[in-house]
């Protein structure tokens, strides 16, 4: 504690800059001094004291003069750098010339020659010491102070990956920060061409190099990544490798985001898990979208929620003529109005309606007085373990307020009605996927019908990075507890989407869907939630088992160990764009989804939670459940013709 307030007590003081031209001064009358007696063998018998002080007196004036012109007594000598030198350079070269040349031009037009002459030999040797002396001065006061200081301060080894200007500039960044000692033990670099070199004394390794010299001999080493541009296939590569391994990994802010060209120590961040998570940037077709959504009265249900609230976000930059948003949850209503007053278009009409999307009277009111062409129906119980404890309400929100909100946009002449539906539809294991591949089933149906303008679309994609019931923000929150992260089992996989991502696609989905379509998002590779687990430890400056236990739980009701985003009997065909494909699905009559809702409507009223799960098994047969109290319905014959 002590330590850390001298740190702080001195780390702020610096040394006047009149008490710097001061010293300066004095190395100007040592420098001087010691230049005539070299320039006399050291027998100082044979200078002229006389003489002597009026040499003196005439370039210590001059160089009173270039100093203050030049301000090199002005630079902070802690911080002291090459610019710093080269003025110090110019100071003394300016003084030592206009020297020379008064001394010259006195000693022919003058007859003062003999008390301002200063021979010629003796101002160069001057300049040398004096500039020797000053600069030398000054850097030796840098190291004093960077050693004096560190040895009050925490030591962090530090890599830094990019031996480019980046990398430089990164190493002077954290080696003047006041509260920590980082040690830069090494540049890495792909390029063969500067491995082995050193830059301002620290040396270039290649990685594999480098993660035998550093990473198991060095405790808390820490990688900077220090390269512009880094695409996000890079930066998982990159960091992958020190993760694995138990090494933090940091990067820089995006060159847009320095100012002046440079950045600031609190800049460097730490690696997102959305990065490493992430794919590429998606190629969207903006043109195609805007001229769909523009102009449009669109509605959105769920708003308050992840998905349905970047939707909202994604749409406002088309220019709709109106937005509804739709959805029970008025707290998260509230905030994104707020959110959205200061970023609406002027000519963009915000309507925010606190509704239940199976209220039939409510939302029929809603079509009929705000007349949406384009519905997104974001809105959804999505938490599988609550839903397998309370399959009434699954059923009443997933199908039932489903059912609802596409008749009333069969009946109001909606363009399109694009359904946010899920993986977990598919050979769904929980009553929340069961219900969603239900949803799907009716809404698919619809697009059967004769005459029917409405177009039903159907997008799939599997969890999004942030979303309410998110494994992320859990992990986060045990982490800042100190743990244990808790995985239902080792083997488990998921695969992840970031929330703009998904939603870039559901836009891009709805514009190139023409009814009947399911779509099915590239969804990249799943990723073990385990190894997921292990890096956000890692990133939070944590270490596996040591600090942070993983603690395996079990399965939950419901979950499956892999997620899949097609059928057994189902395919896909490729479209225009390479990140969506689209599902082929055995799609039921509406006659025979009409009658389901009708019998799934009546359980509602009269039934339990297993006579709910069961008519949905009836309807759904590759509904199979998993570590749930309704594994034992899986045991009847369900006979059903569709």
């Amino acid at each position: 504690m002590t330590q850390s307030i001298f740190i702080r007590k001195y780390s702020n003081r610096f040394l006047s800059r009149w008490l710097v031209l001061v010293i300066d001064l004095g190395i100007v009358m040592f420098s001087f001094t010691l230049a005539t007696l070299l320039r006399t063998n050291f027998r100082y018998q044979e200078i002229d004291l006389y003489n002597f002080q009026f040499h003196f007196l005439f370039l210590f004036l001059i160089r009173i003069g270039a100093f203050l012109y030049f301000q090199s007594f002005t630079g902070i000598i802690r911080h002291t750098s090459i610019e710093d030198a080269v003025l110090i350079l110019k100071a003394v070269f300016t003084g030592t010339f206009i020297a020379a040349f008064f001394s010259i031009t006195l000693r022919y037009y003058s007859g003062l020659d003999m008390l301002l002459y200063v021979p010629l030999s003796i101002l160069v040797i001057d300049f040398f010491i004096c500039l020797f002396l000053m600069v030398t001065l000054r850097f030796l006061v840098k190291s004093f102070y960077e050693s004096f200081i560190n040895e009050f301060k925490p030591a962090v080894g530090v890599l830094i990956y990019g031996a480019g200007y980046s990398g430089l500039l990164t190493k002077n960044v954290i080696q003047n920060d006041r509260g920590i000692n980082y040690q830069v033990l090494g540049f890495i670099d792909d390029n063969e061409s500067k491995i082995n070199k050193t830059i301002e004394g620290i040396r270039v390794y290649s990685l594999v190099e480098a993660l035998d010299k550093f990473v198991d001999n060095y405790e808390g080493l820490q990688v900077i990544m220090a390269i512009n541009n880094i695409g996000l296939q890079a930066k998982r590569k990159i960091s992958d490798v020190f993760l694995d391994r138990g090494v933090i990994v940091k990067t820089l802010p995006p060159v847009d985001k320095w100012v002046g060209g440079e950045f600031a120590i609190n800049q460097i961040h730490n690696v997102k898990i959305e990065d490493l998570l992430g794919r590429e940037e998606i190629q969207m077709n903006n043109k195609r979208i805007s001229e769909e959504m523009n102009s449009q009265s669109i509605m959105v249900t769920g708003a308050a929620g992840s998905i349905g609230s970047e939707i909202v976000r994604q749409l406002i930059a088309y220019f709709p003529a109106k937005i509804i948003l739709v959805d029970q949850a008025e707290s998260g209503l509230f905030d994104l109005e707020y959110e959205l007053s200061g970023l609406i278009p002027s000519n963009t009409e915000l309507v925010v309606k606190v509704a239940d999307v199976s209220d039939y009277q409510r939302m029929a009111f809603i079509f009929k007085t705000h007349k949406p062409s384009i519905v997104f129906h974001a809105a959804a119980y999505k938490h599988v373990p609550l839903m397998e404890k309370n399959p009434y309400e699954a059923v009443k929100i997933n199908i039932i307020g489903t059912q609802v909100l596409a008749e009333l946009a069969a009946e109001n002449g909606v363009d399109k009605f694009v359904m946010v539906s899920t993986d977990k539809a598919v050979n769904p294991t929980n009553v929340m996927g069961a219900t969603k591949r239900f949803a799907e089933m009716y809404t698919q149906s619809m697009n059967q019908l004769d005459g029917m303008r409405t177009k039903f679309i159907a997008t799939r994609f599997g969890n999004v990075l942030g979303s309410n019931g998110s494994v992320i923000p859990l992990f986060k929150k045990q982490i800042e507890r100190g743990g244990p992260v808790t995985v239902t089992h080792p083997e488990i996989t998921r695969y992840f989407m970031t929330i703009p991502e998904a939603c870039e696609l559901v836009l891009e989905a709805a514009t190139m869907g023409e009814g009947g379509e399911v779509f099915v998002f590239d969804m990249g590779e799943s990723v073990k939630i385990v190894n997921l687990a292990k890096k956000m430890i890692t990133l939070s400056g944590l270490r596996v088992d040591r600090d942070i236990e993983i603690k395996y739980t079990g399965l939950r009701p419901g979950e499956k160990l892999y997620e899949e985003l097609l059928n057994n009997d189902e395919n896909s065909l490729p479209t225009h764009h390479p990140k969506i494909l689209v599902a082929k699905v055995n799609t039921p009559t509406y006659a025979f989804m009409e009658i389901q809702v009708a019998e799934m409507i009546q359980l509602l009223a009269d039934g339990g939670n297993n006579e709910l799960v069961a008519k949905i098994k009836q309807v759904i047969p590759e509904y199979k459940s998993n570590n749930s109290v309704f594994e034992k319905l899986d045991r009847k014959s369900f006979s059903i013709k569709r």
